[in-house]
């Protein structure tokens, strides 16, 4: 503002050979140049206290969501199960081996206790790289109890009458660890009597606790060595199957492949 009135006394002052008509003229003008300026400042000082606020309530707003945020407990933030590839997460739950079970009824994954159970994990695990396996049959289903495998009398229909008694031709001393229960789902060894594991074992389709080495009654203990992982539901339409009296399945369930992930 000093500068303009600055130029507008020098102005008038200046030579007498400038008509009052020319410096009116130079005047109207340089007052319009005046009014212009002073409008285009006052809309950036308008501008930039918009800016001001627009960042305060920013700030504000900011402070809000770190309040809530904050303010939030692991009950408030739900974690959806997602359910896609099983196996990948299980093989990066545990450093167990897993072993796939393909069936004529689908495929299941069962985990393997090697850390806890080493015998009887390790001897299930060179069987299954042997192919002992492929070929057998579920041979015995007992609804709301197990199922059973691994007899390989079970691969000829021939010899259907001697199911249940076959095995690898040794057997394998019986490990107990505490904390390994016979729940539902989990996998033990068949036998008849202590220390006489080989290569049959069963599925639990319930709960059946009474089997544990440190619970009663003691006359028929089974050791637990994994458990299954993916295919519950396969395992547990197989527990439905039709059985004669022997509990041999009327229909064949073949465990067609087995291997280690």
């Amino acid at each position: 503002m000093s500068q303009f009135r600055l130029f507008f006394k020098n102005l008038i002052n200046s030579s007498n050979n400038l008509d009052w008509m020319r410096k009116l003229n130079l005047m109207v003008l340089l007052v319009g140049l005046f009014l212009l300026t002073s409008c285009n400042l006052e809309q950036i000082s308008v501008s930039n206290e918009e800016v001001l606020m627009s960042i305060d309530n920013s700030s504000s707003l900011g402070s809000e969501v770190d309040t809530e945020i904050e303010g939030l407990e692991s009950s408030d933030i739900e974690i959806n199960n997602i359910e896609g590839n099983n196996s990948e997460v299980i093989e990066k739950m545990t450093d167990n081996p897993i072993v796939k079970i393909e069936t004529s009824m689908g495929t299941i994954k069962i985990e393997l206790f090697e850390s806890r159970m080493p015998i009887t994990a390790n001897n299930f695990k060179k069987l299954v790289n042997e192919g002992f396996y492929d070929g057998t049959r579920f041979h015995r289903v007992i609804a709301n109890f197990m199922v059973q495998g691994g007899d390989p009398l079970s691969k000829e229909v021939d010899k259907k009458q001697m199911w249940g008694t076959g095995g690898p031709g040794y057997e394998i001393k019986d490990e107990f660890v505490e904390g390994l229960s016979n729940n539902k789902g989990t996998i033990a060894m068949a036998n008849h009597g202590p220390n006489t594991g080989g290569s049959q074992f069963f599925i639990n389709l319930v709960d059946n606790t009474y089997l544990d080495w440190d619970k009663q009654p003691l006359a028929s203990k089974h050791p637990v060595f994994g458990k299954v992982v993916e295919g519950m539901s396969i395992i547990e339409e197989i527990g439905k199957v039709h059985t004669d009296l022997g509990d041999k399945p009327t229909e064949d369930i073949i465990l067609i492949k087995l291997t280690i992930e």
